[in-house]
């Protein structure tokens, strides 16, 4: 046997849960056992990743969700995008003596009212079995109780310790005893427990009415913040339609704005002409036109996405095929598409977790839930155990760009999930963590499957790429390229003019990447998680 992965591809037949925390993955199962659906699995998951892997989410940010009804075989769009505070202004940041909205802190911490709670509560009313304290109950236990610390999270903690010693909850969460937390050690959230069974109980009033939400909006009034508790009253999840596209024999459905769904979309089709599944997988011609794929989607990206409530997104046109056709006259073969001939903005650092499910019924939930950077903001909500986001961050303070900051708007989100049909029924499930690499992932994970016929825990472990800068003052055009791809092929690519930072054979930076695929044949669940990840992909 040809054994091409460090962990085999994860088979059931009845249901199927990945996620970057086995601890999470586990809660998911647990739900669907217990009769639940993919949607209750899902936000079970999610719940105990929020306390689990509190560097990478939490309840403080936002979420967007596909869901796949087994019945119909519709696929829904649900926006968790957290939404701007009244307050705030470009005139009340500019007050502040800012010139852009900082990363850290109370400012982008406090910009946006946190939207993934909502989005929980709206698709556990359409599609839960079971009740909310059921759901929730792991995630309080890991709360109230504790949980182990993963090598991963310990090394996150010891990584923005500045930043979260400077807040006195997040210090006494991640220092007890002033030493910040090793491996193996048993952290506990108290307030987060309390906070969790709050929505148990309450639902949506929970969290967004009520003690929780006066404690939140009195922390922020009270450290010179811009969410108040009117703010919270406002804060709903909203339905909609996904984007979808075909590739050879695969139609690919993802998020609309305000995420970067469309990316995937476009790459896509840029690429579809080159014949991908007749180039080396490994070689320099495949990784090549990926990136001139990514400079242009990207371009296009950053000059148009944001929040379409507020501005015109001329989504259709960008991912149409004429449109791919137009834009892919920039690609050449023999040289790198420089960065300043595309200009773009943007940053690849980012943290998220991406959670699939899929039940005995056929129902699906494709879920990316993000604090933005490692720790959000790292600020904890007062008593409430939740850490905040900074995905405020993301809004420009130029008054003629789209996503500029206005009060009510989401920002430009990087977050996107993805599900994909094959003769008319549900194929795979999957999505990844990375900011602005998830689309860059997405694109080399159907790649691998759709071209070159890689189960999806083969497509997860292939050795990785992404093109952009992770710092400021760091080359746009910097391709980080994992070091288990051929050296010839690294050698080829710089060559091309590609500047090339080789990373170690695997490499976290590269992102958290997992999913689920159905054999159509017969049902059968495949499912797939990152070694880069503490993950699992867990069935039964």
């Amino acid at each position: 046997m040809d054994i091409r992965t460090g962990r085999p591809v994860t088979l059931a037949s009845n249901g199927m849960v990945t996620s970057p925390h086995s601890l999470a993955s586990m809660a998911g199962i647990d739900v669907l056992r217990a009769g639940g659906s993919a949607i209750d699995a899902a936000i079970a998951t999610s719940a105990v990743l929020a306390v689990v892997y509190p560097h990478m989410t939490g309840l403080g940010g936002d979420a967007f969700w596909l869901i796949h009804d087994g019945a119909s075989g519709a696929i829904r769009y649900l926006n968790g995008g957290g939404k701007a505070a009244a307050t705030a202004t470009l005139s009340s940041i500019e007050q502040r003596g800012l010139k852009e909205i900082p990363l850290r802190g109370i400012v982008p911490a406090t910009l946006t009212v946190p939207g993934a709670v909502a989005s929980w509560i709206e698709a556990h009313n359409l599609h839960g079995r079971l009740p909310l304290q059921r759901v929730l109950e792991s995630a309080i236990g890991y709360a109230r109780d504790g949980f182990p610390v993963t090598g991963r999270l310990a090394s996150f903690i010891e990584m923005m310790r500045d930043d979260l010693v400077g807040d006195r909850e997040a210090a006494a969460l991640f220092f007890p005893q002033g030493t910040a937390a090793r491996p193996g050690a048993k952290l506990t959230n108290a307030n987060l427990a309390r906070t969790l069974q709050s929505i148990a109980d309450r639902g949506w009033s929970g969290f967004y009415q009520g003690e929780v939400a006066a404690e939140m909006a009195r922390f922020s009034e009270e450290k010179g913040g811009l969410f108040r508790l009117a703010d919270f009253g406002r804060q709903k999840a909203i339905w909609g339609e996904p984007l979808a596209g075909r590739y050879r024999d695969v139609t690919v459905f993802n998020t609309p704005p305000p995420t970067q769904g469309f990316t995937v979309l476009e790459m896509l089709n840029l690429l579809e002409p080159h014949e991908l599944h007749r180039k080396d997988f490994l070689g320099p011609d495949h990784v090549h036109l990926m990136v001139q794929a990514k400079q242009i989607a990207y371009h296009d990206r950053d000059q148009t996405l944001a929040d379409p409530s507020f501005v015109e997104v001329p989504v259709e046109r960008l991912i149409s095929k004429e449109y791919a056709h137009l834009r892919g006259r920039l690609i050449d073969g023999r040289s790198a598409l420089k960065w300043d001939m595309v200009p773009s903005f943007g940053s690849l650092a980012g943290d998220t977790v991406y959670v699939a499910v899929v039940d005995r019924d056929g129902n699906a939930a494709s879920l990316i839930q993000s604090l933005y950077g490692a720790f959000g903001a790292c600020v904890v909500a007062g008593n409430t155990g939740v850490i905040l986001q900074n995905r405020g961050a993301y809004f420009t303070l130029d008054r003629n760009h789209p996503n500029r900051l206005e009060p009510g708007k989401i920002p430009l989100h990087t977050l996107i999930a993805s599900m994909a049909k094959r003769d008319g029924k549900l194929w795979s499930v999957l999505g990844c963590m990375g900011a602005d690499g998830q689309p860059q992932i997405q694109l080399q994970l159907y790649s691998a499957m759709v071209d070159f016929g890689f189960d999806i825990q083969e497509a997860i472990e292939m050795p990785r790429f992404l093109s952009g800068r992770f710092a400021l003052g760091e080359a746009r055009d910097t391709l980080h390229i994992e070091g288990r791809f051929p050296i010839d092929t690294i050698d080829a690519l710089a060559q091309r003019g590609h500047t090339i930072n080789r990373w170690d054979a695997w490499n976290e930076m590269a992102g958290h990447a997992h999913g689920i695929t159905i054999d159509r044949r017969n049902g059968v669940l495949s499912g797939g998680s990152d070694p880069r990840s503490d993950g699992a992909a867990i069935g039964y």
